[in-house]
């Protein structure tokens, strides 16, 4: 299934408002699965012990008060005015906004980023990167920004933070929905009977959920029950996380018009009833199932279930996606990308953090056993989410809009004034509950600083002791090794200059194949590459010695093609790169730093009329190709799953005899079969280290690569009959 395709296709066309009011209608259940079940646990998380109600009913008036210009202030007028605008290029959350300030403002910690990526039409599609911001202090923070490493690894932090909470709300979230749920079921049966019962129901059900995701009245008091209040607003987030499944108009009709009504009502509606039926006996309950008339309750009980199975089904996909984005960046260890839909981009699936989220879960299920605390939990995960956002959307108002610092201090001060207040009170709670995702985000932090920091040393490693141009003269056309025939595929993070496990190759086995091809697949800071610019194709010293360099260019939320898919692009671009350049001399450039300079730019195979797809009943009825076209022919279908391509060299006279016969070689060396050289690195830290790096390098980062996916080139599903591991170690 081609996804990246069917993704592009259906963003280029215009929305029609047809397409908007489907698509609002859809992220009701999305978008809002959990921002609709907050009515569940509210109200019983605000007050600390039952309720004394006094003559005026204050206390009932001053929660809903609080929850009224709570949904209006958050939801309503920062995510769905303002925050919804910051999208880069149609996606959303916290690595969203971090994404555009690296673009903005170049504190990107991708060690692989070339000048070619900022040609890319997603990079610069707002018409202002790379533009210095029009105020006096926009351009002093730009390039105090830039200057420093230490702020920039603190934003980093930042946006790892919000991250790591979005994960913690992905535990938090699902328990306390189902939790609260089912806690209807206590004004069914006694009390004996209900704590029996309540816990392995919503037990099962969290099992249930996470197993089909493969398919998917004093003044002291009354601040700490800000805490409780806190968790109306919980699943705002979700609309700027999920924005690459909706589009802004979409979510701003179904929350004004629908979404933000219905909850002011349902909390009207319980605070009219806690109002109305004042406390008489010391065990009465305080819930969302109070005020339900008793013949309605099992069937709006059954209601609340599937709602509350949907809300976490929504923040669960979130964090899928906010991980996938993470990996992608090299800030996680890399997992196993499961796409479950054909159709819609957004869908994946993650087992190794699946089958996590449901132990955690289980977890906090079975060890708190209580709304209270829960909702403590997930309320501290929330703001701290919320909080983020706000100060990089501060630095967004004024790098990426080019608007007015005071603008950007006045959103800081607005909103970032309410959520430290609320912040302040979840963090009382710390002992009761509120230490669960702080200990969370904790630990996910540890892992993805340990992670990001070996991949870096990694790459300084490769660049440090990468081989120079010079070295590669030296040996001649033939390299000075046998070349056999086939095309060799040496994967690289390296996106300039020759990796030194080429010389460690060659120094112990001098055989290489005809045609050599050094491909680094890699991530560029944009949510999608479109097709068209997916490779970036040069030569590797001349013509003649047919080594090639491949960047092959994914954005954080692209599709990684199969194996067949891939390699025939890769050919049908190196192809396309050699017509393109007939005629023009090869110049050797010694400074392997700027080998990016002499790139071209070229599609993938699907997205010119060069490559035309022929079936096997034309395959005998082949002529001769026309001046731009590069044909292809798929072999009679044989007992190995793998499809062989041949290519027919066209017969033009704009090409000239040193290119015709670089793409015959080419031709040839594909049918004779394509082979993986991969690198499998040992990171261990140099003698001397310190004992902090030692324990990171050893250990921890070892720990994790032994335990994570392997590299890109992995996941095109190479055979192990294709395939050639080269090892060694970095002394990092």
């Amino acid at each position: 299934m081609d996804l990246e395709a069917g993704f592009h296709q259906n963003h280029v066309k215009k929305e029609s408002w047809k397409t908007v009011l489907v698509l609002a209608y859809q992220s009701l259940g999305v978008v809002y699965g959990d921002l609709s079940t907050s009515p569940l646990y509210v109200y019983k998380n605000t007050f600390e012990e039952d309720i004394q109600h006094s003559e005026t009913n204050e206390e009932i008036y001053g929660v809903l008060s609080f929850v009224f210009w709570t949904l209006t202030l958050v939801p309503l007028l920062k995510y769905v005015f303002i925050v919804l605008r910051a999208d880069d290029n149609g996606e959303g959350g916290t690595f969203a906004l971090y994404s555009l300030l690296c673009r903005h403002a170049r504190v990107n910690s991708l060690p692989s980023c070339q000048l070619a990526d900022e040609e890319l039409i997603e990079y610069k599609k707002d018409g202002s990167v790379g533009l210095a911001p029009k105020s006096n202090f926009g351009s002093r923070l730009k390039s105090t920004l830039e200057k420093h490493r230490v702020l920039q690894r603190f934003l980093l932090v930042l946006a790892l933070i919000g991250t790591c909470m979005v994960i913690g709300d992905g535990i938090l979230t699902p328990a306390i929905s189902v939790f609260s749920a089912v806690s209807g079921l206590e004004l069914s049966m006694s009390k004996e009977h209900h704590k029996y019962v309540e816990v392995p129901v919503a037990c099962i059900i969290l099992i249930c959920l996470f197993a089909l995701q493969h398919y998917g009245t004093h003044r002291r008091g009354g601040w700490m029950s800000l805490g409780g209040i806190l968790l109306c607003i919980t699943g705002s987030e979700a609309m700027f996380a999920d924005l690459g499944h909706f589009s802004q108009l979409s979510i701003k009709i179904a929350f004004t018009s629908f979404v933000y009504p219905s909850l002011v009502l349902a909390y009207m509606g319980q605070a009219a009833y806690l109002s109305q039926h004042h406390i008489i006996e010391s065990d009465y309950r305080i819930g969302f199932y109070v005020s339900v008339p008793e013949k309605l309750r099992w069937p709006v009980l059954v209601i609340a279930i599937l709602a509350a199975v949907v809300g976490s089904q929504a923040i669960i996909t979130g964090t899928f996606s906010i991980i996938k984005q993470c990996s992608s960046l090299g800030c996680f260890p890399r997992v196993k990308i499961v796409h479950t839909s054909s159709k819609i981009h957004g869908q994946i699936y993650i087992p190794e953090i699946n089958w996590l989220l449901m132990v955690l879960c289980l977890a906090v299920t079975l060890g708190f056993r209580d709304t209270r605390r829960m909702g403590n939990a997930a309320g501290l995960a929330v703001i701290t989410v919320m909080l983020v956002t706000t100060c990089l959307m501060s630095l967004v108002i004024v790098l990426c809009w080019q608007k007015s610092v005071f603008l950007a201090i006045g959103f800081v001060l607005f909103f970032g004034t309410i959520e430290a207040l609320y912040f302040t009170a979840s963090l009382i709670k710390f002992l009761e509950g509120a230490w669960v995702p702080i200990a969370l985000s904790f630990i996910f932090l540890i892992v993805m600083c340990i992670w990001h920091y070996g991949t870096l040393k990694k790459y300084e490693f490769d660049v440090q002791n990468k081989v120079s141009i010079n070295w590669l003269l030296t040996l001649g056309p033939d390299l000075g090794i046998v070349r056999v025939r086939g095309i060799g595929l040496v994967h690289t993070e390296l996106v300039s200059g020759i990796p030194a496990i080429f010389s460690h190759f060659v120094t112990n086995l001098p055989a290489f194949h005809q045609v050599l091809v050094f491909l680094c697949i890699k991530s560029v800071p944009v949510p999608h590459v479109k097709p068209e610019e997916r490779f970036l194709v040069g030569h590797i010293g001349p013509r003649e010695f047919r080594l090639y360099r491949c960047i092959v260019r994914y954005g954080y939320r692209d599709v990684h093609k199969d194996d067949i898919e891939f390699e025939k692009d890769l050919v049908c671009s190196i192809a396309e790169f050699i017509r393109s350049t007939s005629g023009s001399p090869t110049k050797v450039n010694e400074d392997p730093e700027n080998d990016d300079n002499k790139m071209l730019v070229v599609g993938t195979c699907s997205t010119h009329s060069d490559g035309i797809q022929m079936s096997e009943e034309d395959a005998d009825n082949i002529e001769t190709a026309g001046p731009s076209e590069l044909k292809e022919i798929h072999s009679p279908p044989t007992i190995k799953p793998r499809k062989r391509v041949r290519f027919i060299v066209p017969v033009n006279p704009e090409i000239d005899s040193g290119a015709r016969e670089e793409l015959q070689e080419l031709m040839e060396a594909r049918e004779a079969g394509v082979a993986y050289i991969l690198g499998n690195s040992y990171v261990r830290a140099k003698k001397g280290s310190s004992l902090i790096r030692k324990l990171v390098i050893n250990y921890g980062y070892e720990f994790l690569r032994k335990n994570s996916r392997p590299p890109s080139t992995y996941a095109l599903t190479v055979p192990h009959a294709s395939t050639l591991e080269v090892g060694m170690i970095y002394h990092v």
